[in-house]
Order: C-alpha cells, then sequence, then structure tokens
C-alpha cells in the first residue's frame, strides 16, 4: 500500500526490535511504523531504545492494541503517534504524512482523552487501573498475564528476579491488590482481554 503512493516508499522491513535498529542503520527512514507487540522487546522499549540511537527519525505505532492504553505511553516513550491497525488504508497513509510534517497522530476521541490527562485539573491520584503504571511495571504487569513467572520475565526484561519481585509489590499497591493470586487473576484476565494469551 505504501510503494504504491508517489510520495512515500518503504525502505526496509524487520522482524524484530533487534533487526529493526540494524535496518536503521543502512536505510535511514524517515519514519518507523511499530507494533507494540514485537518478538524479543516491547514496542515501548524499542521507542525508547531507537529514540536514544537515531533521535531524528519519527515513530508511528500501528497496532491491534486498544489506543486508550497505549496511545499515551508511546508518546511519552517518544513516539509521534498511534494507529490502530482496523482504521484501514486511507487512514494509515493519513497519520504517516501527519507524522511526516512533524505533527503527532491520534485519533480524535483520543486526542481529547489526551487533552484531559495533561490538563492541570487532571489528577491521577485515583487511577487504579493498568494505566496508572510504570511503563516497566506496564511490562511486568502483561508478561505476569501471559503466565511468565518471575526469573522469566527477569529474562526476558534483563532484571533480576528481586527487582521484578520489587515491580510486582508496586503493581500490588497501585492495582490494590492484597495477594499474588489476586495480582495473577487481574493480570491473566487484562492480558486475555487485550488478546495477548
Amino acid at each position: 500500500m505504501i510503494n504504491h503512493e508517489p510520495d512515500l516508499m518503504v525502505c526496509g522491513e524487520a522482524e524484530s526490535a533487534q533487526q529493526a535498529l540494524a535496518v536503521m542503520k543502512s536505510a535511514r527512514p524517515d519514519l518507523v511504523l511499530a507494533d507494540i507487540t514485537m518478538p524479543g522487546k516491547s514496542g515501548l522499549e524499542f521507542i525508547k531504545d531507537m529514540q536514544a540511537q537515531y533521535p531524528g527519525i519519527a515513530v508511528l505505532v500501528m497496532s491491534m492494541h486498544d489506543e486508550n492504553i497505549y496511545a499515551e505511553r508511546v508518546l511519552r516513550a517518544g513516539g509521534r503517534g498511534y494507529i490502530m491497525k482496523n482504521e484501514g488504508g486511507e487512514k494509515i497513509l493519513e497519520a504517516i504524512r501527519q507524522v511526516l510534517r512533524g505533527q503527532v497522530y491520534v485519533s480524535q476521541s483520543m486526542s481529547v482523552a489526551l487533552l484531559e490527562v495533561f490538563s492541570p485539573q487532571h489528577s491521577r491520584g485515583g487511577e487504579t487501573a493498568p494505566g496508572a503504571l510504570s511503563d516497566r511495571e506496564f511490562e511486568v504487569f502483561q508478561l505476569i498475564g501471559q503466565g511468565l513467572s518471575a526469573q522469566q520475565i527477569g529474562q526476558r526484561l534483563n532484571l533480576s528476579v528481586k527487582t521484578v519481585g520489587t515491580h510486582r509489590q508496586h503493581i500490588m499497591q497501585k492495582l490494590k491488590l492484597r495477594t499474588g493470586p489476586e495480582l495473577i487473576r487481574q493480570a491473566v484476565r487484562w492480558a486475555a482481554a487485550q488478546q495477548l494469551v
């Protein structure tokens, strides 16, 4: 679809975050289309790594995952936009061009929600959904929901088991959960609702 546009061209493709960073070295794209779910590393971590190595390259996330959960995190990580895959070709091309013009792209409803989040009157104090978690806590929460043990999470995220345990405690506090099994149940339900399992 992109290659059929006179002003756009795909200059490289990759199947993982690590491969994408290697391709970017030679391809030098103006824009990277990424997903939240990537082999080996989350899309959020990829965006942060990419911004550190290639700060001038814009990132547009195109994903099946709910923008209400991920769009704000993508923008905070350094991404320039978020679009759902089910939006269709015309909307995706519009998003690509808008980001290439130096603007941010999110849906109209997400735009309103983000303005609310960044308004001075907004307070996150009462928030108990996964949105209250830091990016790293959110990653740990997702992996718990996918059935990974503390050791597996540590290996996946390059963290010690003790650090994973600390993140679990913070997650439980923020989500107002009292026991480990409660955390696992909530994480599994959430992951299933997001089609991560």
